[in-house]
Parts: structure tokens; sequence; C-alpha cells
């Protein structure tokens, strides 16, 4: 894809050059349209022989609802979190597990993930972006932001679909919901917030 990306900003740059209205102008588009066409297509093949392969090997799947746009505003990561198309990727999922009957959970983004130890479950109280390890105070663990956060993700994931019920630490006076929870209709009449 990374290859398809180039080629499409040379054409477009070759594009710039030539004089509007002119035929060359229209074949150079034409070039552009083909070469966002790739892009797009690389990006699609790439989603769906991803998402199938995990509804295929996996039963359950846990991923985290993440605030892209706000993700996106970050300069230096933007593109790179553009071109993974999350958004795509989470949709796909979701109606690929349903088709192969497979479970689907998403876990909360206000989810501790990166702060809680997955040895012990203490929650740190801070931790900032550019910390990539850190060391758990309380059972002394070496964490991997990245890696602790996938492994708290998944138990999580397993939790809720264990018990359906919510995903609380120690040390938290506030329970925070482990998934997204969905609204559910109401019977007879009944009013259920």
């Amino acid at each position: 894809m990374e290859r398809k990306a180039r080629n499409l900003a040379r054409y477009q740059r070759r594009m710039a050059r030539k004089q509007r209205g002119s035929n060359n102008r229209a074949k150079a588009r034409a070039k552009v349209a083909r070469a966002h066409t790739k892009v797009r297509d690389a990006r699609a093949d790439f989603l769906h022989r991803t998402s199938t392969r995990l509804v295929r090997d996996h039963d359950l799947i846990v991923i985290e609802d993440l605030n892209i746009k706000g993700m996106v505003r970050n300069r230096c990561l933007a593109r790179a979190i553009s071109d993974a198309g999350w958004g795509e990727f989470r949709r796909q999922l979701e109606y690929k597990a349903q088709r192969f009957g497979r479970h689907l959970v998403v876990i909360d983004r206000w989810f501790p993930s990166s702060k809680t130890c997955s040895a012990c479950g203490h929650l740190l109280a801070e931790l900032s972006l550019s910390t990539r390890h850190w060391t758990c105070p309380d059972c002394g663990a070496r964490h991997d932001r990245d890696v602790n956060a996938a492994k708290n993700i998944l138990a999580a994931g397993r939790a809720v679909s264990a018990c359906g019920a919510d995903v609380s630490h120690s040390g938290s006076s506030r329970v925070r919901s482990a998934a997204k929870q969905e609204a559910r209709p109401v019977r007879a009449g009944v009013l259920r917030h």
C-alpha cells in the first residue's frame, strides 16, 4: 500500500504541472483517479483478509472503542491512523462475527487498560503517553504499555463474555463499564434505564 501511495503522490505532482483544461491534464487526472482506486482497493483487501482470518480462527474477539477523531488531531500520527481504516475494520469485524456466529466484545474507551497491571490489578494514577514501559509498584512486574493493555483488554472481554458483568478494579471508587452497553428493548411498557 505504501508503494501505491507513493505512486499516487507522484501522479498528483505530475497533474499539478499540467495546464488547466488541456488534454494532458485530463489524462493525468485519469491516472490520479486510477491510483486512488488502487490505494482504496489495497486497503480494502488487507482489511477483508485480516478480519476474515480473525473471525475464522477465534471464537471471541475483543477490541477497544477508540476516539479516532481525537487521535487524528495528532499531526505525527494522523496519516498512519487514517490509513489504517479502523472504522471500516470494526464494521467488517461486526458483520463477519455475526455471520460466522462468533462473539465480538467492544471494550469502552475509558477502561484503564494501559494503566492497570495485568499481573496484580494495580491501577496507576497517571501514565503519560510517552511512557512506553513501566514497572508495577505493587508486584514489581515490568510492562510494555501496549502488550499490557492488550492483556487487560482480553481479560475484560473474557469477563464480559463469561458473565456479562462490568469489570471493576480494586482501588477504584468509581465502577466503569468494560463493554459498551447496548440499549435493550422495553418490555410491557416498563421503562428501563
